[in-house]
């Protein structure tokens, strides 16, 4: 039951942001797109309930509840981010905003890989905890190796992306030649 929950949240989580977006651009009625973004986190609330409701009725801890924990995980890490992402490319796409800015090179990028990094921290840490309190909640009783293991799962996710940001940052990608952005990223580079 758990895994069909957790399908149907990311279900749920997509329907909802292509409503949200599609009434705020498409119907012209942002506030009402605006409220059903805002509904998103209620999705993770359920999945929680669900998840400490089946340990509570006997449920054997398995990777079940290690996935729950890292989509909710996710959720608090990158959910806001994803969802002002693609507010921002639905208004350039669907109401003639204008177009989204990105980091490409040099500093600039290293600094937004590191962003996401703190992103992949605050996630991994909200499933570290979820995790932990799944493994006190049920006792010495219980088989928690499987909750253990994605534990460390988590931080080896967050050691990957430190990897990427570092990357980054050691080699930082230059813009191609003669398009101004390398004159701008050699600018940005030669900040105080």
């Amino acid at each position: 039951m758990l895994v069909a929950l957790i399908i149907a949240c990311e279900v749920a989580f997509w329907v909802l942001l292509a409503g949200g977006l599609a009434l705020r651009y498409l119907a012209g009625m942002p506030r009402l797109g605006a409220a059903l973004l805002l509904c998103e986190p209620l999705l993770e609330l359920v999945l929680l309930v669900v998840g400490v409701v089946d340990l509570k009725n006997g449920g054997e801890p398995s990777w079940r509840h290690g996935v729950a924990a890292f989509y909710i995980g996710y959720t608090v890490g990158y959910g806001h981010y994803t969802v002002r992402w693609l507010d921002r490319h639905a208004a350039h796409r669907l109401a003639g905003g204008p177009k989204p800015p990105g980091p490409k090179y040099g500093r600039d990028r290293a600094v937004h890989e590191w962003k996401l990094w703190a992103r992949t921290l605050a996630g991994a840490a909200v499933a570290v905890a979820l995790l932990q309190g799944a493994i006190w909640y049920v006792g010495a009783t219980a088989d928690t190796g499987g909750l253990r293991s994605w534990q460390f799962a988590a931080l080896r996710v967050l050691g990957i992306q430190a990897l990427i940001a570092a990357t980054y940052s050691v080699w930082p990608r230059k813009a191609p030649a003669g398009t101004g952005a390398d004159k701008e990223s050699d600018l940005a580079g030669n900040r105080p």
